[in-house]
């Protein structure tokens, strides 16, 4: 079985549109408005690099039409919007246990 990363799924993902990584990656929007370079997408569709910041994964799940928040995961990162919740151990525990079931 292979395990499943960020970088084979966006590259599935991608090739299913018949999308070039050219295409892919100046549809992909750093934060200042610039798109992301061609090699950039080739370390991360090979699993030299992961994505750099919550936007680029959230970017990547609008282009491509996917699930921000499996994209997340894939990503091995909860997205921003959990992390400023400033949850306490025992919350965390609580969500993860919850979460597992």
């Amino acid at each position: 079985m292979t395990v499943m990363t960020f970088g084979r799924f966006i590259a599935e993902a991608r090739k299913k549109l018949n999308m070039t990584q050219k295409e892919l990656a100046g549809n992909v929007l750093r934060e200042d408005g610039q798109p992301i370079s061609p090699q950039y997408l080739n370390d991360i569709e090979r699993d030299r690099r992961s994505p750099s910041s919550d936007h680029i994964v959230q970017q990547f799940a609008k282009v491509l039409d996917l699930d921000a928040d499996y994209l997340h995961y894939l990503n091995g990162r909860f997205p921003e919007q959990e992390r400023q919740q400033q949850l306490t151990e025992e919350q965390f525990r609580e969500r993860i246990l919850a979460f597992r079931k």
